[in-house]
């Protein structure tokens, strides 16, 4: 038992996970007019502490079967123990069923894709080519209307510039080309690209730009949009800077919005009470991606996206709205997608396999969305090298044996092993822990660096 254990910690093996607001006191929230403490004017709980009571009530029920939620890591101090995929392994079911029967759609508000896959709104993963390819594998590529596609005409010379820089130049590059400013028609051109070519098309801004740029995309046929930051909420505050004016950004979207990222059930519910279709789970675990150690906020994704899938359900329960969650980052294998679906997750959104496609933008190169911030850089540039066409990648067949091919078919066969006909069914799949899974009998793989020794 952990309470009969004396354990100590030192900074390294903790993490912060993401707070529901910023910091007391509590205002009052503009959304809503009611204070979120508690209690609306006329009594009623607000939503946001609705959420907070079915997550205690969660805990509550969890503590009361024997589990330890929260371990002491000092006087006065305690921390919850969180999983990340690599750390989990899924139970195969007593019976079976085809892979070939085995559907993986995903519905994003009143649009269905036949493959649960988004590709990221990263300059190395997405332009224009990608995204018409992407729709007819069946996903949706996300482009990024602050990247480097609608800041110049033709950027080729500047992604040559960023992965022919040296590793101790290649932040700085990226700062300087990511001056350039953003230019209204290129996001007009790009979208009609997309959409002459008979494609669906996702359109990624920041909280702070989202009213700004995304209409400009949704004017052209844009099918989606995304409004996406590292970590995005609901209430926000500033001294100076007011905060998203959700009741304005529902009326103007009228597609399919998206919203992340989030990691936590109250952050997650609050999102989806301010109108999200879908909302973006993970802060930090992608390839490219140095929040964590930047700034030390995280939470691994198995329980994150778990604790986000809880709210989607206790949503549902109590709205009749489901809100698809959709794991963004640290997914890279097969494996790793069939986890985060049997974690919760509803669909998946990746951004390093999509860079290693021929037909990738980035060359075999990969940066972080928030790499070239100007004050507080929180990504790097990575090699993920030119492995093989999109095609192959998301429906095989595979020509490796290391799970980085055929994604789609890996999950329909983990499915199938779980015993699982669709997403939902595969939601209800029994996990373990087992840290040691990819290791367990590996050593001839490992000594010979094959398989899972490489």
């Amino acid at each position: 038992m952990v309470s009969e254990q004396k354990l100590a910690y030192s900074l390294r093996s903790v993490a912060l996970g993401t707070s529901l607001v910023a910091a007391p006191p509590f205002p009052r929230c503009q959304s809503t007019g009611r204070n979120p403490e508690g209690l609306g004017f006329e009594g009623r709980l607000t939503p946001a502490a609705l959420a907070i009571k079915l997550a205690a009530k969660r805990n509550h029920q969890n503590s009361q079967e024997g589990w330890a939620l929260e371990i002491e890591i000092g006087i006065g101090r305690k921390a919850r123990r969180a999983y990340g995929l690599d750390e989990i392994a899924l139970v195969p079911a007593p019976v079976a069923v085809d892979p070939d029967d085995v559907d993986v759609s995903l519905k994003i508000g009143d649009l269905t894709l036949s493959i649960p896959v988004l590709a990221s709104a990263m300059d190395a993963a997405v332009d224009t080519k990608v995204a018409i390819e992407m729709s007819r594998l069946g996903g949706l590529a996300v482009l990024n209307l602050e990247g480097l596609h609608v800041r110049y005409e033709d950027p080729s010379p500047v992604i040559e510039r960023i992965v022919s820089a040296s590793k101790e130049e290649a932040v700085q590059v990226l700062q300087e080309v990511y001056r350039e400013p953003i230019k209204p028609e290129l996001i007009r051109k790009r979208v009609r690209e997309v959409k002459q070519a008979g494609a669906r098309l996702g359109v990624s801004a920041t909280p702070a730009k989202a009213l700004e740029l995304l209409p400009i995309a949704l004017e052209e046929g844009a099918d989606v949009a995304v409004i996406q930051s590292t970590v995005t909420t609901v209430r926000f505050i500033s001294s100076t800077k007011p905060a998203l004016p959700w009741d304005q950004i529902r009326k103007t979207i009228k597609v399919p919005l998206i919203v992340g990222n989030c990691v936590s059930y109250e952050g997650a519910w609050e999102l989806m009470e301010a109108g999200a279709d879908a909302v973006l789970v993970g802060v930090g675990p992608g390839a490219a991606c140095t929040t964590r150690q930047v700034v030390g906020v995280g939470v691994p994704q198995a329980t994150a996206i778990a604790d986000v899938a809880a709210a989607r359900d206790d949503f549902f329960k109590q709205t009749g709205k489901y809100v698809a969650v959709i794991a963004d980052g640290g997914m890279r294998t097969g494996a790793d997608i069939c986890k985060a679906i049997a974690c919760g997750a509803d669909g998946v959104m990746i951004g390093s396999p999509i860079a290693s496609a021929f037909e990738a933008p980035g060359r075999g190169y990969h940066w972080g969305m928030a790499t070239p911030h100007p004050g507080l850089p929180r990504g790097t540039r990575i090699y993920v090298g030119q492995v093989a066409p999109l095609e192959v990648i998301l429906l095989g067949p595979a020509t490796k044996d290391d799970g980085t091919l055929n994604l789609v078919g890996a999950l329909k066969n983990g499915m199938g092993m779980c015993g699982a006909r669709n997403i939902k069914e595969m939601h209800r799949c029994q996990i373990v822990i087992a840290p040691t899974i990819r290791t367990e009998g590996k050593q001839l793989q490992r000594e010979q660096g094959v398989g899972q020794g490489r």
